[in-house]
């Protein structure tokens, strides 16, 4: 296994470490202008949204992607991976970065944690993209259904097993994942490789799946059921919606009904062609629909 160095991927952005929520989070920031906060999903890391990093600071914003809690080069705590906790997380990073509000840019459980922000701390969201990412309410629901994401949340609810099938043959598992859930000719060599990489580094495929453990386990327990409640509150910032056409985890028909929830502006963006990682599988159209989108917002009063 490697150390966290290797989520120190050299190029045009500035490595920081950046405590928050009594944590460390590693970040890589680009530009100058109002922050954007990007929040990778599963099995990824912060470089998953190199292109849009490079997007959102041409287009004159602050762009900051984070290693959430337990991945690439942030902090492994022994708990910590409920999404309510996670969402504190994101708002402190928001402080941290010496800002009052960020929009925020979440893909798969990233956009999870951006859609409990709104609920939990709804004062730090200026804004919310959700990138394969249905309202956590909608979300719920997928649970019930058969495909992919549901197969694979079951077997992550195994102790220990499905860590080690992660790291075996160096990470193989989530190069599997990755061409299970996105649509044709995606991952390439490199980011494969990177992808399985980063997952070796220790603790990483234990965390990781520590997330999926609190979604499943958490719906018929006090916590879960709390959250449940809280989120039932209307989303009230502009919102944007990207989805893949071809997504697998979730489709694009279940995802837009989190536009029931939205009663802010919402906007929504099929990727056609593209699965569950429309953002590296079809990185101009998403990165073009994101600037857009930020640029139409109102200003920060």
């Amino acid at each position: 296994m490697l150390d966290d160095s290797a989520a120190y991927v050299e190029g045009p952005w500035a490595h920081r470490t950046v405590g928050a929520a009594g944590a460390r989070f590693h970040t890589a920031e680009l530009g100058e202008g109002p922050l954007v906060l990007f929040l990778h999903g599963f099995p990824q890391f912060w470089w998953a949204w190199r292109h849009q990093l490079t997007a959102a600071a041409e287009a004159g914003y602050r762009a900051v992607a984070v290693d959430l809690r337990g991945y690439g080069g942030s902090d492994k705590t022994p708990r910590g991976y409920d999404l309510v906790t996670l969402a504190q997380d994101a708002a402190g990073l928001v402080r941290a970065l010496g800002e009052r509000r960020a929009a925020v840019v979440g893909h798969g459980v990233g956009g999870l944690v951006g859609w409990t922000m709104t609920a939990y701390h709804p004062g730090t969201v200026r804004a919310l993209a959700a990138v394969s990412s249905p309202h956590p309410r909608r979300a719920a629901r997928l649970l019930l259904r058969p495909g992919p994401g549901t197969r694979h949340m079951l077997h992550a609810q195994v102790p220990v097993l499905p860590e080690h099938r992660l790291l075996a043959d160096g990470c193989a598992r989530v190069g599997d994942l990755l061409r299970e859930w996105s649509g044709p000719d995606w991952p390439d060599t490199e980011a494969e490789e990177m992808y399985r990489i980063a997952f070796s580094i220790p603790k990483v495929s234990h965390c990781s799946l520590e997330y999926h453990r609190w979604i499943a386990r958490s719906r018929l327990r006090p916590d879960g059921l709390r959250y449940h409640a809280r989120m039932r509150a209307p989303v009230r910032v502009p919102v944007l919606q990207v989805h893949g056409h071809l997504d697998p985890v979730c489709t694009a028909g279940a995802a837009r009904a989190s536009g029931r929830s939205v009663v802010g502006p919402y906007r929504w963006r099929g990727v056609p062609g593209a699965g569950h990682f429309p953002h590296e599988e079809r990185p101009d159209a998403v990165s073009g629909a994101l600037t857009e989108w930020l640029g139409d917002l109102p200003g920060d009063e």
